[in-house]
């Protein structure tokens, strides 16, 4: 037994060894690279998105949310976009429009025209169970172009919601790139999405000209190397990462993890945050961007405690 426990004494030893000569190794021999810091991100922080225009205080992605999110002075909207069947890009988060409108349907196999017939304002309740917004005229489909030609001061986070799989989801990289440049709004915008696959695709078009976020098997990836104690093997492909403060019992809102992705010029972004609470600790802690439902209530930390 006592030479059992020897020899097992004796492997951790050396697994331990090869575990620190292999950091101390890649440690001499890789240097650390950091992004470039884009136009994008040359405001002063921290940022506050409207989620889907701030969809806590009016129908998402409808002018009425814009609006109402402009007036509590935010840096930026964060949006999504599908592609409909006569290939518009427009701000929509759902592959179908019944959730949020009178209609029904999946955004693909329907048209721009079939689209602004809707009104989606329908299903929207106040906090008292109310329709305030049921047949407002603002609150209708809005186009990505409207929206960064009617909002020129405002900063737009873009993801890409169609799977790359899917027809729409094949074009809209290539036809997102074109409206983007053909508007000179390569400052203005951000570009994401879940499917890294869709970041990677528009960054063919794009050239790393535009703002990247980052996709899950990307966070995943540098949150993992990070806490190995390997973060200066990650190399960034992201401009900023958006994510969660927790993700199944894993705490991503550290400040050691804020840090880490800092010291690379990635901004560290965290959504939904509708807690004054928790939006001030993470400000404390070096978060760059807050996304949120409330835009009334970020406007109000910051005129109160900054």
């Amino acid at each position: 037994m006592a030479k059992c426990i020897k020899r097992m004494a004796t492997a951790v030893g050396v697994a331990t060894g090869l575990t620190l000569g292999l950091w101390a190794g890649t440690k001499l021999l890789k240097e650390t690279k950091v992004r470039d810091i884009k136009p994008y991100f040359k405001q002063r922080s921290p940022y506050i998105f409207a989620h889907r225009g701030g969809m806590g205080l009016a129908p998402e992605h409808t002018r009425i949310a814009f609006d109402k999110a402009s007036e509590f002075n935010v840096e930026g909207f964060e949006i999504d976009i599908r592609l409909t069947k006569d290939e518009e890009i427009v701000v929509f988060h759902d592959a179908y429009v019944d959730r949020t409108s009178n209609g029904a349907g999946k955004v693909s196999n329907l048209t721009l025209a079939d689209l602004k017939e809707l009104d989606f304002g329908y299903h929207f309740t106040d906090v008292e169970g109310n329709h305030p917004y049921r047949g407002h005229d603002k609150a209708k489909i809005v186009t990505l172009r409207e929206l960064i030609e009617e909002y020129p001061g405002t900063l737009i986070n873009i993801d890409i919601k169609d799977d790359p799989e899917s027809y729409a989801g094949s074009l809209v990289p290539s036809l997102l790139y074109r409206l983007i440049t053909e508007l000179g709004a390569e400052d203005r915008v951000l570009v994401t999405s879940f499917h890294d696959a869709q970041i990677k695709q528009f960054n063919l078009y794009a050239e790393d000209s535009v703002a990247l976020g980052a996709g899950v098997d990307q966070v995943s990836r540098a949150f993992f190397i990070h806490r190995a104690g390997f973060g200066h093997m990650y190399e960034p492909a992201a401009d900023t990462f958006q994510i969660p403060a927790e993700y199944n019992g894993i705490r991503l809102d550290t400040k050691g993890f804020i840090e880490f992705l800092t010291s690379l010029n990635i901004a560290v972004g965290y959504w939904n945050i509708n807690k004054m609470d928790k939006m001030d600790e993470l400000i404390q802690k070096g978060a760059h961007t807050i996304v949120t439902d409330y835009p009334d209530i970020s406007y109000h930390l910051l005129k109160d405690r900054y």
